[in-house]
């Protein structure tokens, strides 16, 4: 049930992408595999579902006239401009796995039914753009044990808490949010929502969601109207590296800081030298401060600066 449900939804984001107009919703019925069957009823119904669904994905399915000359039947599409994905830079050994994949996916993209339905949008005189399909290739794989659980409680609207640990901390934190959606955001899974302890718009990366995911009541908040999640997650994403830090760390500290560095060499007593990309100083500053003496930064001046004034007012409210 649930393999038919994910090749349906594929199939009609498929539809809804290649197609260089806006699809009627007769046309979409004739073209995506698991509407052919259904009474006009359970196919208006299973529709406005997979629709939602696909939004709540961060699919930006957008809905206008096929003629503007005449008031004819609305049609749905997605737009290929806002569909794609961003650059995503890989190291070598990631760049190697997704070649494989989308090699995979030269063969699997166009199996039966997929290939059946642009057939028929072909058939029905609605134009049809094959190269679109590369925006999918390859998607990522939703294989964190959150993904479920907060999927589901997206769609029937129902508050969560879960423990969350942030890059660089140490226990994680209860959160209690209200799940507006999910998208993939450089190369990750993100839950976007609102936070009810912080009273803001926050986003969450499922892979740092730890132990059971608890669920409220159906229906327990609304979320806001025309929301638009990957907008949500170009505002609420941290920045994109732009700068290096050169950082010293102690023999046996700091693993989390040595698996992003993108160079490192020893140094002398058993200290290693690394380099760190970042993008937010405050942000590294507050990270680098909360390994405390396990760090020393040698480079740049400003992150230097913002980790001593950290530790100092650390020392300042402990001293006697």
């Amino acid at each position: 049930m649930i393999a038919r449900k994910s090749e349906r939804l594929m199939n009609l984001t498929i539809c809804l992408l290649v197609a260089r107009h806006f699809v009627p919703k007769h046309r979409i019925r004739q073209a995506v595999e698991g509407y052919h069957d259904l009474s006009d009823d359970a196919f208006d119904r299973m529709f406005d579902r997979d629709k939602e669904e696909l939004r709540l994905l961060g699919v930006p399915i957008e809905l206008g006239a096929i003629n503007k000359a005449f008031e004819d039947e609305p049609g749905y599409r997605v737009r290929r401009d806002k569909f794609e994905l961003p650059e995503i830079r890989l190291e070598a050994d990631e760049a190697a796995v997704v070649g494989l994949a989308a090699r995979v996916w030269q063969h699997a993209s166009l199996a039966a039914a997929t290939s059946q339905g642009l057939r028929k949008l072909r058939a029905a005189g609605v134009p049809v753009d094959e190269s679109a399909l590369t925006i999918l290739e390859p998607q990522l794989a939703a294989n964190e044990p959150a993904f479920d659980p907060v999927f589901d409680a997206v769609t029937q609207r129902r508050p969560i808490e879960f423990d969350y640990r942030t890059r660089g901390a140490g226990e994680p934190a209860r959160r209690h949010v209200e799940p507006w959606g999910i998208v993939s955001w450089h190369g990750h899974w993100y839950l976007i929502g609102h936070d009810r302890d912080r009273e803001a718009a926050r986003m969450f990366r499922l892979s740092r969601i730890e132990g059971t995911v608890s669920a409220g009541e159906p229906g327990g908040f609304e979320p806001p109207t025309n929301l638009d999640l990957r907008a949500l997650a170009s505002s609420l994403a941290p920045p994109q590296p732009h700068s290096s830090a050169t950082v010293r760390v102690r023999s046996g500290a700091g693993d989390l800081l040595r698996r992003r560095a993108t160079t490192s060499r020893e140094a002398v007593d058993g200290w290693t030298e690394i380099t760190l990309p970042y993008g937010d100083e405050a942000a590294l500053a507050d990270e680098l401060a909360s390994f405390g003496s396990d760090v020393v930064v040698t480079a740049p001046d400003e992150v230097r600066a913002g980790v001593v004034r950290r530790l100092a007012a650390v020392a300042a409210e402990v001293a006697p």
